[in-house]
Order: structure tokens, then sequence, then C-alpha cells
């Protein structure tokens, strides 16, 4: 089974920008779906972007235009590159794979605060 462990949260001011990486141990090729949800204080779990195995992407409205994910399927990894950053992304990220089978996996989550 795919263990997805997610790095590169961290403070950041507003408007700037984040990468988040979501590493697999094991091949995400299991992966039919990868993507980006987060939590926020208070809130439900939201998604903010997932990818296909064939690279098609997909965003919600908040993330459209700032935030880019992308998968990189020789190195068992997604990204998500956030530009523009402002205190309402500040939320736990956490990494998905959504396997062929409809199961899913789920990194322990990184912490991004967006703050002055």
């Amino acid at each position: 089974q795919v263990q997805l462990v997610e790095s590169g949260g961290g403070l950041v001011q507003p408007g700037g920008s984040l990468t988040l990486s979501c590493a697999a141990a094991g091949s995400i090729s299991s992966c039919r779906y990868m993507g980006w949800y987060r939590r926020a204080p208070g809130k439900e779990r939201e998604l903010v972007a997932t990818t296909t195995s064939s690279g098609s992407a997909n965003y919600a409205d908040s993330a459209k235009g700032r935030f880019t994910i992308s998968r990189d399927n020789a190195k068992n990894a997604v990204y998500l590159q956030m530009n523009v950053l402002t205190p309402d992304d500040t939320a736990v990220y956490y990494c998905n794979c959504r396997t062929w089978y409809g199961s899913d996996r789920w990194g322990q989550g990184t912490q991004v605060t967006v703050s002055s």
C-alpha cells in the first residue's frame, strides 16, 4: 500500500508562495487520482486540487489561478505550488491517493500558516 509523506509547509507572509511536496513510499501508479486537501481550524476538510494519472488537473474555486498541482510518476511524488497566499489559506494540507479500487490513502498533513 502506498504511504504518503508531506513536506514543505511553514509560515509565510500574505502574498507569498510555498511549494508542498508529497513523497510516496510505493508506486503511485496505484493511485488513479492524487490530490491535496486542507482542513482549516474549525472547518471540514476540503478539496484543493487533484490530478489524474495522465496529469489532468482539477481545482477548487479558491485555488484556481493561484495554485498548481503536478505529479511526477517517475519520482512517485505530487506537488502543490501555491502563490499569492492569503490568511484564508491557513490550514493543515493533506496529500491523498485514491486508488483504482476507490480506497483512500492519506498523509499525516503539513501545516501552512499565512500571517504577517
